[in-house]
């Protein structure tokens, strides 16, 4: 990491833009629904990564904010833009409210979703400062509390377009994010050693053999509710063996496929940061195009 060379570029750096990709999560819904197409979709959706992305920077600035006499101390992250004073604390402060009041005025705004945006996004930087502040340091508690802002994410994507998402679709989204947190941790773990605690306090709490454990549970369930998913979301009023049917139960092979390359990877070591999968590894990258192109043809052939 390379400090920021001024106040500008400074300010970019502290909003995190590489994690913005996250924030796509709101298209899965209206993926799945098959109103991908929608103009009004499209723009509500839009509505949402604003809104979210919005909140996340605030909440990262936040978070600097509080962490900075420890970062100053750590090896990398003193070169962050407020521990290493590029950004000035009041700039950082009045920006962080800038962007939060942003976040809830779009969602509130959300016209379709009758100020449900609104309230996903209030819950989703509600649970972020109290993870901030406390529960970051509570283990498998933090899971869910991480896990929680990718669920959120993909809840928000649904309900600004009043799309009726089913229980399974929940539940997939919920255990794969899940899946990504503690494949995080492990990594982390693995790559960090008996060094570990001080990288995050919660690591010391755990050992290689529970994360291990945790994972190939989740991943098991992951699996399981997502040919679930697939089941109950394939057009209706048609036979079993019809090809749009066939398709969409077919997309269960990349998922599966993409969950034992994550553990492989997970297992070398690497692979920890979902960011760091969508943008640099080129199987996850085929197989993610792989579902698109059956889910698409299941859906609309």
């Amino acid at each position: 990491m390379q400090q920021p060379r001024n106040l500008l570029t400074g300010v970019v750096s502290a909003l995190r833009p590489r994690q913005w990709i996250k924030n796509g999560l709101v298209i899965i819904a209206p993926a799945a629904a098959g109103q991908i197409t929608s103009g009004a979709t499209l723009r509500h959706t839009a509505e949402a990564f604003v809104a979210f992305t919005l909140a996340a920077s605030g909440l990262y600035l936040i978070n600097d904010l509080r962490d900075r006499e420890a970062d100053r101390l750590h090896p990398t992250k003193k070169f962050r833009a407020i521990a290493s004073g590029v950004v000035p604390l009041p700039i950082a402060l009045v920006l962080a409210v800038v962007l939060l009041v942003g976040a809830m005025a779009i969602s509130w705004f959300a016209v379709a979703s009758g100020h449900d945006l609104f309230f996903v996004v209030a819950t989703y930087i509600t649970l972020t400062v109290a993870y901030s502040m406390v529960l970051k340091r509570q283990p498998v508690i933090e899971f869910a509390i991480v896990a929680s802002g990718f669920f959120l994410r993909a809840l928000g994507g649904a309900v600004v377009s009043d799309l009726y998402v089913s229980s399974w679709f929940l539940a997939v989204t919920a255990f794969a994010a899940l899946f990504l947190v503690i494949g995080k941790r492990t990594a982390e773990l693995k790559e960090l050693g008996s060094n570990a605690g001080a990288h995050r306090a919660v690591l010391a709490e755990y050992t290689p053999e529970f994360l291990r454990s945790a994972l190939t549970l989740v991943a098991s369930v992951v699996v399981t509710t997502y040919c679930l998913w697939a089941f109950d979301v394939s057009p209706t009023g048609l036979s079993s063996v019809h090809h749009r049917v066939v398709l969409i139960r077919l997309t269960a092979v990349p998922v599966v496929v993409a969950i034992l390359h994550i553990l492989r990877r997970l297992e070398r070591g690497d692979g920890g940061a979902p960011e760091d999968l969508v943008f640099s590894d080129h199987t996850l990258q085929v197989l993610g195009l792989l579902w698109a192109v059956l889910f698409v043809l299941g859906i609309h052939a």
